[in-house]
């Protein structure tokens, strides 16, 4: 365990709050150059909002087999292991929807006028991935968003790029997606979990928790987070592919720890697809959870400490 003061950097990114903190001091700018590379490889290989990006273009070959780079595979190959594992629970295939109700661009950038389109979600299975042979299949007229997934394998990917390179504990917090490598702190890494990701020196607005990591990833899915008006109705990013439309609310947030950043997603955004159907598989899987009502009560499985709960 290190004894050294951990460093920090902030700054925004991907509509979100970006942050790596490392333990050793003289590793923070190497460590905050290879975060900052890493977001643009990631958003250069899948970003559905660039019509330059990797993905852009295997969409547009139509049903016919593309030759891509071993990021975007592995990328497609971590969002087709959430939908199998959940059950289509996670689907890549949503941008179509999400497109539908408005966010086809940054969203800060998303207009309030305009009708909302239902669209219909085409299902995992029309994305077909030869792994070994590093090439795609993407069925005609299939929008591919991997938002669901790719943000928390950048945060695992980073943050063990980071410790290679640097020898540093590192933690890497992309938005609500918290991945940690190297040696923690002494007392590990200590994360508040909240509604939606802020600047962890200011009061938290809402019900937060405070819980402590040394390995592995923390993830945080939330209804509060990344949301839009759009011909008059309130919209958020997280889409049931049953539906094609924001899931019947019953968590407003959802935090899970796992071994990686990437299960730990997987499992929170399926909570709050899955809404009060969730508990079997919950347990089921033994990953602690924390659960926030939308009135704000909150609920905890499989181990999730308690102790540390601040009601604000």
């Amino acid at each position: 365990m290190s004894t050294a003061l951990p460093a920090a950097a902030d700054w925004e990114a991907w509509s979100c709050r970006i942050r790596v903190v490392v333990t050793d001091p003289g590793a923070l700018a190497e460590a905050r150059a290879v975060l900052t590379a890493d977001l643009d490889a990631v958003d250069r290989a899948c970003s559905r909002f660039r019509p330059d990006s990797e993905l852009a273009a295997a969409e547009a070959s139509a049903g016919r087999w593309v030759t891509v780079s071993p990021l975007l595979a592995d990328l497609l190959d971590v969002g087709l292991r959430a939908a199998r594992r959940t059950d289509g629970d996670v689907d890549p295939t949503v941008g179509g929807a999400l497109a539908g109700l408005g966010y086809d661009r940054d969203l800060a950038a998303v207009s309030a006028t305009g009708v909302v389109v239902r669209t219909a979600v085409p299902g995992w299975r029309r994305i077909e991935l030869d792994l070994d042979g590093g090439r795609v299949r993407i069925a005609p007229g299939v929008r591919v968003d991997l938002g669901a997934t790719a943000k928390a394998r950048t945060a695992d990917l980073a943050a063990a790029e980071i410790a290679r390179r640097t020898g540093t504990g590192v933690l890497v917090s992309l938005g609500g997606d918290i991945a940690v490598a190297g040696a923690a702190p002494d007392g590990g890494w200590r994360v508040r979990v909240e509604d939606v990701t802020g600047d962890p020196d200011l009061p938290a607005d809402g019900p937060t928790a405070v819980v402590t990591i040394v390995d592995g990833g923390l993830a945080t899915s939330s209804t509060r987070a990344r949301r839009w008006r759009r011909g008059g109705l309130d919209l958020h990013h997280l889409i049931d592919p049953r539906t094609g439309l924001p899931p019947v609310a019953a968590w407003r947030t959802v935090s899970v720890a796992a071994g990686s950043c990437v299960d730990a997603n997987t499992v929170s955004t399926a909570a709050i697809v899955r809404g009060r159907r969730v508990w079997p598989w919950l347990r089921e899987i033994g990953l602690p959870a924390r659960l926030v009502t939308e009135d704000g009560e909150v609920l905890t499985a499989n181990g999730w400490p308690a102790d540390e709960e601040v009601a604000a």
